[in-house]
């Protein structure tokens, strides 16, 4: 038996205010109970380079459910992560007709473990966890790992 989850946003913006010649691109989204997100367009598309983006928010869920579904293969195989970074980029093409999308994300994973002998092993865990991940079998464009780990005793 599959098990649905629903999860809701509400978006906010407002037209072009008085005495300007250009829509705003600025706007908001809340979810049920937590602090709105600020919102603009990408400064590459005259939107506020302060607020987030869609595009910051696609890749910040990628890494974001990547690394809690590392976490969660890890632990299945007994392996202690003492942290975990990572230095993520997605890859934008737009098109001629302005027509654009995500052709790639890469993930630069750093992680550090407590035990020597499971590197090997941490590493190879990342395409589980890449299978695993919520978001990940939600898109249509790879999603590659360039991983190093290290540990710590």
């Amino acid at each position: 038996m599959d098990v649905k989850h629903f999860f809701k946003a509400r978006l906010d913006w407002f037209a072009k205010p008085k005495g300007t010649t250009r829509y705003v691109k600025n706007h908001s989204v809340t979810m049920e109970g937590k602090d709105p997100l600020r919102l603009s367009a990408a400064k590459a598309f005259k939107g506020d380079p302060t607020a987030y983006n869609p595009e910051d928010l696609l890749l910040s869920s990628v890494v974001s459910c990547h690394m809690m579904s590392y976490l969660f293969v890890c632990h299945q195989h007994g392996i202690e992560v003492i942290s975990y970074q990572d230095e993520a980029q997605a890859v934008l093409e737009v098109g001629a007709n302005y027509a654009g999308r995500i052709t790639e994300v890469q993930l630069f994973p750093k992680v550090t473990i407590r035990q020597k002998d499971k590197i090997a092993l941490a590493l190879s865990l990342h395409t589980q966890a890449n299978a695993l991940c919520f978001i990940a079998n939600s898109c249509n464009f790879p999603i590659v790992h360039s991983a190093i780990c290290d540990y710590e005793e």
